[in-house]
């Protein structure tokens, strides 16, 4: 088990958030996405994508580092008020959390899950919400380990890449 810390993003940062998006992306959509969507997927995108998070604060951007190995940063969350129509300013939502394969199942994702819930707290939020592929086994069974709930009446369905895929909102109080 490695030594997690988790802190607030820099823009040095963005480069390994990235390439975490992309890597994890590629591992954990296996079998939900066609894999030449998945080959697609660019870094350059996500980069810019994740360097203006990081500038203007939205979502908040906090990643987990490995103490163990020279601070390397395996995960990342980004979470603030929740996006979903009509929700309450109380609502905080976890709009993406992502760990390094190779970091799946040492602590990592509860490291980023501790730090997102105390910040949202923080924010005075009563309540989280996330939104997870229904076929994503690994990420539904982190959530409802972590205590959140399926919302059942909010499945839906989403474009991704040349497909369309289901998700659902899980939710909790915090």
């Amino acid at each position: 088990m490695s030594n997690y810390t988790v802190r607030p993003a820099t823009q040095g940062d963005a480069q390994a958030i990235a390439e975490i998006h992309v890597t994890t992306w590629q591992s954990a959509y296996e079998g939900i996405i066609p894999d030449e969507d998945l080959a697609g997927i660019q870094i350059e995108k996500r980069l810019a994508l994740w360097k203006e998070a990081i500038e203007y604060g939205e979502p908040q951007v906090h990643v987990v580092v490995d103490e163990d190995e020279d601070d390397r940063i395996v995960g990342f969350v980004g979470y603030d008020r929740s996006r979903d129509p009509k929700t309450k300013p109380v609502n905080g939502e976890i709009w993406a959390m992502y760990v390094d394969p190779g970091n799946w199942n040492t602590g990592a994702g509860l490291a980023l899950w501790d730090a997102t819930r105390e910040g949202l707290q923080d924010e005075e939020c009563t309540d989280v919400s996330v939104w997870v592929l229904l076929h994503n086994d690994r990420a539904l069974r982190f959530f409802e380990l972590a205590g959140f709930k399926r919302e059942n009446n909010t499945a839906r369905t989403i474009p991704m890449g040349s497909v369309r895929v289901e998700e659902i909102r899980l939710k909790r109080k915090l």
